[in-house]
């Protein structure tokens, strides 16, 4: 990925691990820290990352539970105190969430969480699990895990998941964003690895099923 322009925060895409995966270190512009999205697969090229563009991180957010978006946060712990970011929703169901509980910061829907120089909205957008966020980095984007891809949205066939939630996440929370808000999905599901929430709103199916009805038996509809 390209490196941002001065006038923007710090934004490094990292594909990493068998699932396609994206791990994201965001952060002020030319500041000393960075904060990590979604640490999985492979600590040493996130911590070589890091290094690399001359930051020490200063945190973890957690989109949600699922185990190719945490499997990385042990390894990080062992090396590093660092604070964790997830809903309560997300801490109050996932047991996978458990083993870090000593380092786990919960955060209430909508609010405001100042890391490595910028501020991250922690916006609850339950479907793909009761406690699913994307993180609002004021400037720079949208961290969407596995809530909106380009071109599609986040499964709604696990424990916990919500056709019904998924749809208003969708459509009145993110609906509720500026056009022009980079995305930066949690998977490199699509044709491009960083979309906008405009060019979601055209082109993808998903943002064309207003009617709920017809969003859950599309969504939940074996492809």
């Amino acid at each position: 990925m390209e490196r941002p322009n001065p006038e923007t925060p710090y934004v490094r895409q990292l594909p990493l691990g068998p699932m396609k995966n994206f791990v994201y270190l965001g952060g002020a512009a030319g500041g000393p820290e960075a904060f990590v999205v979604d640490p999985a697969w492979d600590v040493p090229a996130i911590l070589s990352a890091v290094e690399a563009d001359g930051r020490r991180l200063s945190g973890i957010f957690l989109t949600h539970h699922h185990h190719d978006h945490i499997n990385g946060v042990p390894d990080l712990l062992r090396s590093k105190d660092l604070p964790i970011y997830v809903q309560k929703a997300e801490v109050d169901f996932a047991e996978a969430l458990r083993p870090f509980a000593s380092a786990i910061r919960p955060v209430r829907p909508g609010e405001w969480v100042s890391l490595a120089g910028v501020d991250v909205q922690c916006l609850h957008t339950p479907g793909h699990t009761p406690g699913a966020q994307c993180l609002h980095c004021r400037g720079a984007g949208l961290f969407s895990g596995d809530t909106l891809f380009v071109n599609a949205c986040g499964r709604c066939d696990f424990n916990g998941s919500d056709p019904l939630a998924m749809h208003d996440s969708l459509f009145n929370v993110l609906g509720k964003l500026d056009g022009s808000t980079k995305l930066y999905p949690g998977h490199d599901y699509g044709d491009v690895k960083v979309s906008s929430l405009e060019r979601e709103r055209k082109w993808n199916p998903y943002f064309q099923l207003r009617d709920p009805a017809a969003f859950v038996k599309h969504r939940m509809t074996p492809k």
